[in-house]
């Protein structure tokens, strides 16, 4: 027996249109008679509908149809979150009971995989589920992220994200929060990279990245490259000058002395007014493709953002949506509201992290209210590890915890890898079920575009899996067989979790080149990198086992391990095959596309203003709409 909410859908979507009103035409005028009598093509004469039944009966159940059958999603990403910063991870000192209640009430992944250590790769393979090198989203250089917004570069307009085919399927689209994909090609406003172009309908947010210059009093990133200035080679060319005046050559010497000494103060007010007027002009906040806070104020943008995911639930509860919820903290500079400075044991960091985890509890609330837990997917992660170099100006700690994992952000060391995965679905999912396979942030896009109905894309090769069989215990094995680690564009580890065997290889083909050496942290270049000469060479690659040395402390030999070389032997295989199978394409972060632009420049003023301005209708009100309470 149909209900009669069945029978209405069934009755909305088996009406055949004439050829003179098609479906697309319904709501125009030319399909209504003077009366405003609507006729379809199968009907007799005299048999008619009026406009108001069209309006009431149909098109509402065309929206229940779709309501029905498909799944809502809310994917929250932390930036720089470390996996050892949650108490659902083992955490002791840092109370984050909204977050560990979605682990409680759903599955905990423990061995969830980055597919990159960077933010702007890592975002590019969460959101096409693709390794980033396939989209050109890695970089052969020294900086593998967008700095600034007059950049030319970003997530190709031909690679497909699941946000694009869940909008082709129906489905309302948001992303609130941190964008860092680029954003225009050719000329300002062109927008090319936008969230809009990928499938997002909804964007409030920032396009590039929460920066210690974005932050009054918290310093400047670009101090660190004080750290790349050839010191030794300024040093040979002033004894060079020395000798050349001493020999008599004093004109030669003087000329050459002034030139260099131009030159080189030239430079230095070059990357003065660059650091001085950053803020102003790539630390800004837009609502669709309008600048409307430059530069944004941090103190309570969280809050603002909570605000505007709340209203996205509550103005499409009666339909299926995507919310990616893309938090700007805990990546520094760091903030928090007041209302949550000084709640933590952990400073200001442990203070963001408690907004983080208010923030969860907002959404969470949100959806019990609405009555869409039980429709709706949760997923929650970091787009990798903590920035372990992150020291304030004033010497306090600002940076994550790894946990027994090795290392942290801009490293393949697992402590730059590992991430919290967290997936909440009540009456779908088993509650406080614990996986420990490998998986990747990567599996994420044909798990939600399968769940949506939708089609995985044939033309392309997709590196993540589906799951949901994983997540409800339909099987116990990860599809990860081989997982590749790629630093920037260079392959450097492989992962293999061999078939009916508990071992998980990992080998490393180079490593970074940590400073002070008993440290885990590059803290002399404020992040590691990627190429000679700061990093070490292995050959064979070191290799651990993860299933016994998860801390990556204890490199095996031929000497402990017998089976060392053909173990290592399937590895540089597979990575071979691998990369035998990656297509060139053009790179996004080349120092051409990385270089500032004048003409891509967003700017909500004059560049005489330094582009200021402060039109965000949620600044201001947000105080009387959110309720803060700290568990």
């Amino acid at each position: 027996m149909l209900s009669d909410n069945q029978k209405v859908s069934r009755w909305a979507l088996t009406v055949q249109f004439s050829s003179k009103c098609p479906k697309e035409n319904i709501a125009k005028e030319e399909c209504f008679n003077d009366d405003g009598i609507f006729s379809f093509g199968f009907m007799q004469p005299g048999m008619e509908i009026p406009r108001i039944l069209i309006s009431l009966v149909l098109l509402p159940a065309s929206s229940l149809s779709l309501g029905a059958s498909k799944p809502s999603f809310v994917l929250m990403m932390v930036d720089d979150l470390g996996i050892g910063d949650l108490g659902c991870y083992g955490n002791t000192t840092l109370k984050t009971p909204n977050i560990d209640r979605l682990a409680q009430d759903g599955v905990k992944l423990t061995q969830h995989l980055a597919a990159s250590p960077l933010c702007t790769p890592s975002r590019a393979a969460f959101l096409t589920g693709r390794y980033p090198i396939r989209s050109g989203m890695a970089s052969y250089g020294h900086v593998g992220v967008f700095i600034i917004s007059a950049a030319s570069g970003g997530l190709p307009r031909e690679e497909i994200t699941f946000a694009r085919i869940l909008k082709d399927q129906g489905y309302k689209t948001a992303l609130i929060g941190k964008w860092h994909q680029g954003l225009s090609c050719e000329h300002r406003g062109d927008h090319c990279h936008h969230p809009r172009v990928h499938g997002f309908d909804h964007f409030y947010g920032i396009p590039m990245t929460n920066l210690r210059d974005c932050q009054p009093g918290h310093g400047s990133i670009f101090y660190a490259a004080f750290a790349h200035v050839p010191y030794g080679k300024l040093l040979a060319t002033l004894g060079g000058l020395v000798a050349l005046h001493t020999a008599g050559a004093r004109v030669a010497a003087r000329r050459l002395a002034t030139g260099l000494a131009a030159l080189l103060l030239a430079m230095a007010g070059l990357l003065c007014v660059f650091i001085l007027t950053f803020a102003d002009l790539n630390c800004f906040l837009m609502r669709g493709e309008e600048v409307v806070e430059q530069p944004y104020v941090a103190e309570n943008l969280t809050q603002r953002m909570t605000g505007e995911a709340v209203e996205f639930l509550e103005r499409n509860s009666d339909v299926p949506f995507l919310l990616f919820f893309s938090f700007l903290q805990v990546h520094t500079g760091l903030f928090a509201s007041p209302r949550f400075r000084g709640k933590s044991r952990h400073g200001l960091y442990g203070d963001v992290v408690t907004e983080v985890d208010w923030c969860v509890g907002q959404i969470m609330k949100t959806l019990e209210r609405l009555e869409l837990k039980e429709k709706t997917l949760v997923y929650l992660t970091s787009d990798q590890g903590p920035h372990l170099e992150e020291i304030s100006v004033h010497g306090e700690v600002h940076h994550g915890y790894s946990g027994i994992y090795r290392a942290g952000k801009s490293t393949n060391w697992e402590g730059g890898i590992r991430v919290p995965g967290i997936f909440h679905w009540p009456g779908k999912l088993p509650a406080g079920k614990v996986i420990d396979e490998p998986t990747s942030n990567m599996d994420l896009f044909p798990s939600v575009v399968n769940l949506a109905g939708a089609s995985i894309p044939s033309d392309r090769k997709i590196d993540g899996h589906d799951l949901m069989p994983l997540l409800q215990g339909r099987v116990v094995r990860s599809d990860h067989e081989f997982m590749f680690h790629y630093c920037n564009a260079n392959l450097n580890a492989v992962r293999w979790h061999p078939a009916n065997s508990t071992s998980l290889w990992k080998a490393l083909f180079f490593t970074p080149n940590f400073y002070p050496e008993n440290t885990t942290g590059c803290f002399h270049m404020h992040i590691c990198h990627c190429i000679d000469p700061f990093i070490t060479h292995h050959d064979p690659p070191l290799l651990f086992d993860l299933s016994k040395d998860p801390s990556e402390s204890k490199p095996l030999s031929p000497a402990t391990e017998p089976n060392f070389h053909s173990i290592v032997g399937v590895m540089v295989d597979a990575a071979k095959a691998h990369e035998q199978g990656v297509e060139p394409v053009p790179e996004q972060l080349t120092l051409q596309h990385h270089l500032w632009k004048p003409w891509l420049q967003p700017c909500c003023s004059t560049l005489g203003q330094l582009c200021r301005c402060k039109r965000d209708h949620r600044q201001g009100v947000v105080e009387a709409e959110v309720e803060v309470h700290v568990e």
